[in-house]
């Protein structure tokens, strides 16, 4: 059970969750496949291995980021958290959101990620950077508000 579960209020629905998108793997399998390569070059074996070391060290950060990050629109609010050993958070009431924002280059288009930014009165304007289906996130905020997603 998740921080977003665990953190609803009495008769609050999740309507929507996502999660970073799997990009952030890609430095760590870049690096990785690199220093897989200098292993096989005698010259260049214990720089490969320190790629590969260096690898699983980014690979685990970004497992991590993965695992602990969580977005979600539910019935009454928005919802952003990140971290582990140092959380952040922030929730907005539907009632109070002005405006969602989607930043997403080529790439973003193609694999479906993005940033988002949702701004409200006293919101944050903080991007949240490679979120998985962005677009899918900005509608179904839009949709609550369209249902008059108010606070109880």
């Amino acid at each position: 059970m998740g921080y977003v579960s665990k953190n609803l209020m009495p008769n609050e629905d999740i309507v929507h969750q996502t999660r970073l998108h799997r990009i952030i793997f890609l430095w760590p399998a870049l690096v990785a496949l690199f220093g897989l390569v200098l292993l096989f070059e005698p010259s260049a074996r214990s720089v490969g291995a320190g790629l590969v070391l260096l690898a699983l060290l980014l690979g685990f950060a970004a497992y991590l980021r993965y695992r602990t990050s969580e977005f979600a629109v539910t019935d009454r609010r928005v919802i952003f958290k990140k971290g582990v050993l140092r959380r952040s958070s922030i929730e907005l009431l539907l009632s109070k959101v002005e405006g969602v924002q989607v930043d997403q280059g080529l790439v973003g288009r193609l694999l479906d990620y993005g940033s988002i930014v949702v701004t409200g009165t006293g919101g944050s304007k903080d991007p949240f950077k490679r979120i998985a289906k962005p677009m899918t996130f900005r509608r179904h905020v839009q949709t609550e508000l369209e249902h008059g997603g108010q606070a109880a």
